[in-house]
């Protein structure tokens, strides 16, 4: 049963410099050839696996905001050709606040968009030109103001923290201000350095300075309790919502369900099988025209493997791994499989059960990475 799917635009107007997914300057890149190839892959996908189950939809990047109208447009009408888009309970599109402009705002909202994702990072004006974002703070207050207007009443902000130079008093104002905007849905996830980014670069020179880990904690346990304070459940180690807002489609991922996943560089799970598209523009074009998929490679899931996958995706969520849905899935109880990490770390204190489930206590959602990786490879 497919519940969700993902599509990729890989377009950015700006790179910014911590990002390492799949993604290309605008400029002189064949936009609408590419969005062409995504109608066709969306098409062939769903003639070979039916989305009669489709929940959510979510348009992700590089900056989906990029395209201009006339590509949106078409973009949002190949969609409607291939999901049953006014039957999925979620359709998120995640946005740069400096590209809502009125006219993407109501195009997206006409054709069924209803949740948007926007990637505000800081309301530090000095941290967005550190780490490459070009949007303003007033832009991000009018993109919110616009959305709600046309009739967004579902929005996100994205939010990082452990930046380069930011404190602990800098993290505060911007949840402060995150706050006064009264949006349903708040993500904030610490900086990850990775390869092949400007930061990754810079700190191999010596010129990155970010917080300590000390700092980076202490801003994690404020978020928690300044969301908390406010009205926002944590229901994932960085997600945290009014009640009934929960990201539907992030769900999918942490429940270990099936998902359809379009466009370059994009990851699908169908059926125990987990593919990676090609990520080049060109070389997916190229496939999918010549193949009807743009696949790179395929890698069944074994037993074994989904029972793993279940354990350290399923206790990202606060409420954790529920037993039940362990043992319909796969016949045989969590406690069984996984007695001895499930030992070690609830005496280690990061770990808890419930009568219905297991999940990680506050002090483990510190240490999540520590105990996921327990659960790799040691059945």
């Amino acid at each position: 049963m497919i519940e969700a799917a993902y599509l990729h635009i890989p377009f950015c107007h700006h790179i910014c410099h911590y990002c390492d997914f799949n993604k290309v300057f605008f400029k002189n890149q064949p936009v609408m050839p590419y969005l062409e190839k995504m109608r066709d892959e969306m098409k062939q996908t769903v003639e070979r696996y039916p989305a009669n189950d489709l929940k959510t939809i979510f348009v992700g990047g590089g900056t989906p905001t990029a395209l201009d109208e006339k590509q949106l447009t078409y973009f949002l009408e190949s969609i409607h050709e291939s999901f049953p888009v006014h039957d999925v309970k979620e359709f998120t599109f995640e946005a740069n606040p400096n590209e809502l402009t009125e006219e993407k705002l109501r195009i997206l909202h006409a054709y069924g968009v209803d949740r948007l994702s926007i990637g505000v990072q800081t309301f530090n004006e000095q941290l967005l030109e550190k780490i490459g974002r070009v949007h303003s703070n007033q832009q991000a207050f009018q993109a919110v103001d616009e959305a709600r207007k046309i009739g967004f009443r579902n929005i996100s902000l994205d939010l990082m923290y452990s930046l380069p130079g930011q404190t602990i008093s800098d993290f505060k104002e911007t949840l402060d201000i995150a706050f006064s905007l009264d949006v349903e849905h708040i993500s904030a996830y610490s900086l990850i350095i990775e390869p092949k980014t400007v930061f990754y670069n810079l700190m191999n020179k010596g010129k990155l300075r970010v917080p300590s880990q000390e700092d980076e904690a202490f801003m994690y346990e404020m978020l928690m309790d300044e969301m908390d304070k406010h009205g926002y459940s944590q229901y994932e180690i960085s997600n945290f919502a009014r009640s009934g807002y929960e990201s539907f489609h992030n769900l999918t991922y942490w429940d270990n369900n099936d998902y359809y996943g379009i466009g370059a560089g994009a990851h699908s799970y169908i059926d125990g099988i987990r593919r990676s598209n090609i990520a080049p523009l060109k070389k997916y074009m190229q496939a999918v025209t010549e193949t009807n998929h743009a696949y790179l490679d395929e890698i069944s899931v074994s037993k074994v493997e989904r029972m793993e996958e279940e354990m350290f995706l399923g206790l990202r969520k606060t409420n954790g791994v529920n037993k039940a849905s362990f043992y319909e899935k796969y016949k045989v109880e969590m406690n069984d499989v996984f007695s001895e990490p499930i030992k070690e770390y609830t005496n280690k204190g990061l770990l808890e059960q419930t009568e219905s489930s297991l999940r990680l206590t506050k002090k483990g959602r510190f240490l999540g990475n520590e105990v996921f990786q327990a659960f790799i490879g040691g059945i």
